[in-house]
Order: C-alpha cells, then sequence, then structure tokens
C-alpha cells in the first residue's frame, strides 16, 4: 500500500474541488486530491460560466444585484426552505470570487441573465459559447499545482477514515489496483452527486432515468462521495434532480443527437401540450428551464410536446421571438437539412405531419383532444388574448398551416442536488447537527440552497455554488488542519 501524508485531503478534482485545493493551498496547508477521472475539472469544464455577485464587471456596468437585492431575491424564492446563514455566507465570498479568478488569470466575456427579466449574475468565461469554462478549470489545476497540490488521477477515493471520532485520512485505489492511503487532519467531500447513477436517481428521486427523466450523465458522477460520508455519520438530506427539460435520447446512452439549432426552433414560445393534447402553461415560461420542467413533471405521463405550422417556421427563419443565452440562434437556417439528418439517424421523437390527426397519430398525442386544444388556442390568437394562461400578446400565433411540426419533451436535469447537510463553515454535521471534527463538503454533495427548484431569476449559480463552497471549505479546513491536534 502506498502511503502519503497531507493537511487536508480533497476527494475530486471538479468545480468545487479544484476551487478548494486553491483555497486550502492558499492557506498555507498541504493539499492532496483524489480523482477517479484521467483529467480535472468535471462537469464544470463543460459549462458556461459562474454566478458572481458586485464582480469587476458588473460594477463596471453598474449592473445589480448587490449582495443584499440577491440574498432577498434567493430567500423569497425558496421561501425559507433553505439554510439562511449558508446562503449568506456563499453570497458574500461570491463578492470576491470572480476577481478571485481574473487574477489567476480568467478571462469573461461578459455577465448576463439567462433569460430576461433575470438578474446579470452569469459570468460567462471568454470567448463564450458551450464548454467554455474548461478554461477555468485548466487555470485552477495550474494554479493549484503551482501551489503544490498533489493530484492522483485515475485514483478514486473509497473510503474516509475515521478515528476516535475525528478523520484521519482517505484510502483510494489507483489504476493498477493498489490501494493509496493519505492521512491527513482533514477531508473534502466534492464528488459531484449522484447524476450518472439510474439506480440512486430512482431511490432518492423517483424518476427512472430514459422513461421519464432524461437528464445529462457525466461518466463518474455515482453517488461515491455521499456514500463515504454518509458511512462516516454524516446527516443524509432530501436529494433531488437539478430540473431543466429535454428530448427524449437516442438510446440508451447519454448521447442526444438533436442538433442545437434544431432543438432552439421546438424552445420557442408555441404551442406546447400535454399527452392528452391540452395546454398546461403559458409558453412564454419556456426559456425558464426550471420552471418548465417542473410543469412538465407534473403531466399525464410527464411528457410534452412542442407544436408549430409551416407559417411559424417561416417567421422563424426570420427571427426567432426568443434567443437563449445557451444556444444564441438568430433565427431558424437549416430546418430541412436537420429534419432530414435526425430522421436518417432514425431519431424518433421528432414529428412531421399533413394533418392535426396525423400528428396525433405519429406522436400518440389523443387526437379529440389535440383537435379541441387547438382551436381553442387558435380562437384566443384570433382574439388576441389568451384568458386561461395569460400569454403575451406578441406570442399568440395560431396552428393552422401545413405542415405541423412537433418535438417531444421530457423532464430533464442537470444533474442531481444534494445529501450531505454542511454549516456556513462548510463543515459536515451528523445526524444530531453536531460538526464531524475534520470533515467538510462543498459542489452539488452539498448543495441544498435552492429549496425545490434552481433559482435561474440569479443564473451561474451551480457553478457560482460549487467554486465558492469549495473555497469556503477549503479555507475551513486549513484553518481545522492547522488548530487541530
Amino acid at each position: 500500500m502506498q502511503k502519503l501524508e497531507a493537511d487536508v485531503i480533497v476527494i475530486a478534482a471538479g468545480a468545487s474541488g479544484l476551487s478548494a485545493c486553491n483555497a486550502a493551498a492558499e492557506k498555507g496547508a498541504k493539499v492532496v486530491s483524489f480523482e477517479k477521472a484521467s483529467t480535472t475539472g468535471g462537469t464544470g469544464a463543460m459549462g458556461m460560466g459562474p454566478f458572481g455577485l458586485e464582480s469587476p464587471i458588473q460594477r463596471l456596468k453598474q449592473m445589480g444585484p448587490t449582495k443584499e437585492q440577491a440574498f432577498k431575491e434567493m430567500m423569497h424564492y425558496t421561501h425559507y426552505q433553505v439554510d439562511a446563514k449558508l446562503v449568506s455566507t456563499y453570497f458574500d465570498k461570491a463578492t470576491t470570487t470572480i476577481e478571485w479568478l481574473q487574477k489567476m488569470g480568467v478571462e469573461f466575456w461578459d455577465a448576463v441573465p439567462y433569460f430576461p427579466g433575470g438578474w446579470p449574475t452569469w459570468h460567462v468565461v471568454a470567448p463564450g459559447g458551450e464548454g467554455c469554462a474548461r478554461n477555468l478549470y485548466r487555470i485552477l489545476f495550474e494554479r493549484a499545482k503551482e501551489k503544490g497540490v498533489e493530484f492522483l488521477l485515475q485514483t478514486p477515493a473509497k473510503k474516509i477514515i475515521k478515528q476516535g471520532g475525528k478523520i484521519t485520512g482517505v484510502i483510494g485505489e489507483d489504476r493498477n489496483g493498489e490501494k493509496v492511503e493519505v492521512t491527513a487532519k482533514a477531508a473534502i467531500v466534492a464528488t459531484g452527486g449522484f447524476g450518472d447513477n439510474p439506480q440512486l436517481i430512482k431511490k432518492f428521486t423517483g424518476y427512472e432515468w430514459g422513461v421519464d427523466m432524461q437528464s445529462f450523465r457525466i461518466p463518474g458522477l455515482a453517488g461515491d462521495g455521499l456514500k463515504m460520508a454518509w458511512e462516516v455519520g454524516a446527516f443524509q438530506t432530501p436529494m433531488q434532480m437539478e430540473m431543466m427539460f429535454l428530448p427524449p435520447g437516442g438510446g440508451t446512452d447519454n448521447i442526444n443527437p438533436v442538433d442545437p439549432e434544431l432543438m432552439e426552433a421546438f424552445r420557442q414560445p408555441n404551442y406546447f401540450c400535454n399527452i392528452m393534447g391540452e395546454r398546461f402553461m403559458d409558453e412564454s415560461i419556456i426559456p425558464n428551464a426550471t420552471f418548465t420542467g417542473n410543469a412538465i413533471s407534473h403531466q399525464k405521463g410527464k411528457c410534452a410536446f412542442n407544436i408549430f405550422d409551416e407559417n411559424i417556421r417561416k417567421f422563424m427563419e426570420s427571427g426567432y421571438e426568443e434567443v437563449h443565452v445557451t444556444f444564441p440562434f438568430m433565427k431558424l437556417e437549416k430546418f430541412d437539412e436537420l429534419i432530414k439528418k435526425s430522421k436518417d439517424i432514425g431519431y424518433k421523437y421528432i414529428y412531421v405531419a399533413d394533418t392535426i390527426e396525423e400528428l396525433a397519430a405519429q406522436t400518440g398525442i389523443d387526437a379529440a383532444g389535440l383537435k379541441a386544444g387547438i382551436e381553442e388556442y387558435n380562437a384566443f390568437c384570433d382574439k388576441g388574448y389568451d384568458p386561461v394562461f395569460h400569454k403575451r400578446h406578441k406570442s399568440l400565433k395560431p396552428i393552422r398551416t401545413p405542415k405541423f411540426y412537433a418535438m417531444k419533451f421530457l423532464p430533464g436535469a442537470y444533474g442531481s442536488l444534494g445529501g450531505v447537510k454542511i454549516n456556513y463553515k462548510a463543515e459536515v454535521l451528523d445526524k444530531d447537527w453536531n460538526p464531524i471534527p475534520g470533515l467538510y463538503a462543498a459542489g452539488t454533495d452539498a448543495n441544498t440552497i435552492y429549496g425545490d427548484s434552481y433559482p435561474f431569476v440569479l443564473p451561474g449559480n451551480t457553478m457560482g455554488w460549487a467554486l465558492n463552497s469549495g473555497r469556503m471549505a477549503g479555507e475551513s479546513a486549513a484553518a481545522y488542519a492547522k488548530s487541530a491536534v
């Protein structure tokens, strides 16, 4: 067995883990990090940027929110179902993290909202675009190594060691099957939840992956850190999925073959119905992916369909009504080509029909319900007023002209949330809410600050929570290790 010594052990080197490594090392701690993958960055490297408050970018543009405004927004949004002191500590840390990253060399494109009406808290990493944050995590990795952090890649942690009521180390296993034991006074759990574990998704949230939940599955996020923390007495919090909505995947794997430009056409605020053909929400809400996912999850069969006709298709060729930051397409340009491509690869969840009856037959939507629902909706469009869901006037576009197009959607999720209870110092608590000496947690494993829904009105929060809770845990663990006897 290989044996090493450290002050602080960080279990996993994703967004929260790399942040924790840097924060602990900055405080003078000797840090060793276990990482099961061959690279660092984890899910964070696939994102676009973190939440920030009162950052240099926001101050330069005189944009809000202030820390006080954000705190009130968050607590009202969650109906005070969350730890207010933990949220306050996180937001306080978030006022310095963007500048902390800038000093390391991270460049940001801008601070933006996710949709109109939201706060511009999402700090998108330059040059902007899907997965642009990988540069942020490359820099965090390099800075951590410069500070002396030792990374044990392809060496997953297997067990947290607890002796005399205190954490004393972690045992891992390298790619050759050799045990690696690191002794330390503190350990930080930062393993990213259980989003790649269908069994735990079913057990803790009730969703069946691939059937009524089409979440992102990032390889390796199997709940390892949660299980290890629970084994040494961590209090188990309620767990949930970070809700959004997605079309069904192409099979049992994690690959969604729908081109982003094509999917954007079906994310516009057009007729949105359940399997009974009935509208169930104001389609103007669609840009708020969390609210839309919530609404779909409460429909029969936990599915929904976005429908438009040939006239709306032509309208989208001149310009989209909604332009989402995630995929900032301005108009629909390659619709026929992308439809053909999806059919050629055998994708089954995009439908094209000459009549509403044929569309119902293809999708499985109740034909009578769909016909009645569209007739009622078209009458609203003609009057320019939706008396049921109060959809805005400009989005009321009737469904009348063949061809008719539809895409199926399921509840989706970015990943899991929660599992380990922490306090405002990122200390892991036991069942009696007492800190377990030397044990800390950060990121998704300890994310219980959203209540029942992700607060898209303050975008960037998941990555922001990962980075800031990582800093909180790293600083606390380093201070504990320095003072512990």
